[in-house]
């Protein structure tokens, strides 16, 4: 079975930025589309972060899909942010950005999840290329399904 939800769209204004030091990275995010005028975009970028707030997937029998983010962890820095990809999508009209990374700390260990805002200020620096996209609304709602906010592209 195949099952999927689209919307084809174009790409828009593309953003070279450089998020400073104590910058939250999803605040950041959102502050530099704002500034720009974007609504919806994809985003690839990488740095380094005084600490991380993160989540992951767990088993969680009493969901509606038997699995759920867990706890927030928290990775006390320096970090190295090795890689970060995500979307910047509306919900409700205000910005919500799902945001996953791939770090390591400071033995090198690596890990990763999804970023919580408010919880990973930049270290160095955060070095993003942010691709508007559009003529497609890039939303994060409620899913029945699932039981989640899940993304919903629409034309």
């Amino acid at each position: 079975m195949i099952r999927f939800a689209d919307a084809c769209g174009k790409t828009g204004k593309t953003i070279a930025a450089r998020l400073l030091p104590e910058t939250d990275l999803i605040e950041g995010i959102e502050a530099v589309c704002e500034k720009n005028g974007v609504k919806h975009a994809y985003v690839t970028c990488f740095g380094s972060f005084a600490k991380t707030g993160y989540m992951y997937l767990v088993p969680k029998p009493e969901a509606k899909i038997g699995a759920g983010y867990g706890d927030v962890f928290t990775c006390e820095g320096p970090v190295e942010f090795l890689n970060g990809t995500g979307v910047v999508c509306q919900n409700d009209g205000k910005y919500d950005t799902h945001f996953h990374a791939t770090m390591c700390d400071k033995t090198g260990k690596v890990f990763g999840g999804h970023i919580v805002k408010g919880q990973t200020p930049t270290l160095t620096t955060v070095d993003l290329v942010i691709v508007e996209i559009a003529d497609v609304e890039m939303l994060r709602v409620f899913d029945e399904e699932t039981a989640l906010t899940q993304f919903l592209p629409k034309a």
